[in-house]
């Protein structure tokens, strides 16, 4: 089975709206897909959840969404919102989310 990360840095939501319609596709043709909320994008998830996004509650069901980077979150105001939400906090490197990780366990990359 192919095995995709998306990685979200920017924050900007009809960007990210990208990354859903892709991961969905993708889950849906039977590929393993996971997203993951690095720098400014860790401010979506209230954004999203806010709005009820239905791909982007689709992809919470589902579970696409592995987790936002708590580095990020916490400096730049996210922390308690993502918590809140539930979402799982990445901090592997540093405070950050590890590619290396994703890659180690078979997971092509893709950032946007």
């Amino acid at each position: 089975m192919k095995k995709i990360a998306f990685f979200a840095f920017r924050g900007n939501e009809m960007c990210f709206i990208h990354i859903l319609l892709n991961a969905l596709e993708m889950k849906q043709k039977g590929k393993d897909v996971k997203i993951i909320f690095e720098g400014e994008a860790v401010k979506l998830p209230k954004i999203l959840s806010d709005k009820e996004n239905p791909m982007y509650k689709k992809c919470i069901e589902s579970g696409i969404i592995d987790g936002v980077c708590e580095a990020c979150s916490k400096a730049l105001g996210a922390y308690e919102d993502n918590k809140a939400l539930g979402l799982n906090f990445l901090s592997e490197l540093k405070g950050h989310p590890s590619m290396d990780r994703y890659m180690e366990e078979g997971y092509e990359i893709i950032l946007m």
